[in-house]
């Protein structure tokens, strides 16, 4: 029975009539928050209970030669791809290759040490979940390690060697908080890039073809990846940034510090991958990686005892480059880049998950409207668990 009820819910979403609110249908809310703010294209889609029940796109994914965003949609994903990251790091846990407590020093072909404490170790749960001392440097970073054009980045490992090494061309005091590892979270996307490095050198796999080997190819994710040259870039979407009042398109580019940010992929495969992680580590019939490890990866990190000192735990927590989000009442991932913004949350039981990409950024004043669009897709799909669960009940 209960398959039927959610063959109904299916049958039900393709009319309006059936929508469970009693305001302005999704669809008209989406449209008229994109027109306030000049987006260009929108792909959502809305996971129930492990299964995708609704997914559409809006506007467009160019919007020059009038290509509609479909949830087949692909752009990068920013700050979502350290997930992916987190299930890699794990991933390699399971192989016995790497250990989240053991000083990466131990797996690093050269010594990382924060000069204001150099005797204490850093381990990888420290990079992933932001304490471990090691932090970006701005403007630098936004700077030097994004290229456009097809402009190639330098290495990773060269990269992250001159950024932390002393005598490295890009060193600087400024590259470590003066606090001990553990002690203060502080966001860093090159420290997550050398988490991403410690991953390539300790399985012998690039991190593009670990993720294709155990994400990609399980999940049947056949338009991922982490660069450009692994994307059918017909699919790939036109970014835009918002300038004065208008959106002008800007060139597609990629970053040396890949593993922050760099996966490219459509919403619906994402869903695939986002169920995955809310159903730790089992996709349908499928088990990608150990339940104990997928549970850890997932879990509050910070207790009580045991936290950041910059941190309240009832507003932030972190698990393996995951977190709780709008003031923990979320969990997953959010993204920003040039030209793009992304959201991967679902509520604290992992019932209701939301994808949600804009392939345009706006102004740190326009904000609030992403999240706006994000909250009216949040509710509806409240309201479609909600009628899911009358459906049921009815049978």
């Amino acid at each position: 029975m209960k398959i039927l009820s959610f063959l109904l819910l299916i049958c039900s979403l393709s009319t309006a009539v059936s929508q469970p609110r009693s305001v302005q249908p999704i669809d008209s809310l989406i449209q008229q928050k994109m027109q306030e703010a000049k987006l260009v294209g929108v792909g959502t889609a809305i996971i129930i209970n492990n299964k995708v029940v609704w997914e559409k796109g809006f506007g467009y994914a160019d919007r020059e030669r009038q290509i509609p965003f479909t949830p087949s949609t692909v752009m990068n994903i920013a700050s979502v791809s350290k997930t992916f990251l987190g299930f890699c790091i794990m991933k390699a846990v399971e192989q016995g290759v790497v250990s989240l407590d053991e000083d990466i020093n131990t797996y690093l072909p050269f010594t990382v040490s924060n000069p204001n404490f150099p005797n204490e170790k850093i381990t990888l749960r420290h990079l992933a979940t932001h304490t471990s001392g090691l932090i970006d440097r701005y403007p630098f970073y936004m700077d030097s390690t994004y290229f456009y054009g097809g402009k190639k980045p330098e290495p990773l490992g060269d990269f992250l060697k001159n950024y932390y090494v002393s005598g490295g061309k890009y060193y600087s005091k400024a590259n470590f908080l003066p606090a001990r590892p553990g002690t203060k979270r502080d966001y860093s996307n090159i420290a997550t890039g050398l988490a991403g490095y410690i991953i390539e050198i300790r399985t012998g796999q690039k991190l593009p073809e670990y993720s294709r080997r155990y994400i990609f190819k399980p999940l049947k994710m056949k338009h991922s990846g982490w660069g450009l040259n692994e994307i059918d870039l017909r699919r790939h979407a036109k970014l835009y940034e918002k300038k004065e009042d208008l959106m002008v398109p800007i060139p597609l580019y990629e970053c040396t510090t890949y593993p922050d940010g760099g996966v490219r992929t459509s919403v619906h495969d994402l869903a695939k991958f986002f169920i995955t992680l809310l159903d730790n580590g089992k996709y349908e019939d499928k088990r990608l990686l150990n339940e104990e490890l997928a549970v850890e990866m997932l879990r509050y990190q910070y207790t009580p005892d045991h936290k950041p000192d910059n941190v309240a735990i009832d507003k932030l927590n972190s698990g393996i480059f995951w977190s709780t989000k709008l003031g923990a009442t979320r969990i997953g991932h959010n993204g920003s880049d040039p030209g793009v913004r992304t959201f991967m949350l679902s509520d604290l039981a992992k019932e209701v998950g939301v994808i949600v990409f804009f392939n345009a950024s706006l102004s740190d004043q326009e904000e609030n409207l992403f999240f706006a669009i994000y909250e009216e897709l949040y509710k509806y799909g409240q309201s479609l668990k909600a009628n899911s669960y009358t459906l049921d009940k009815k049978q």
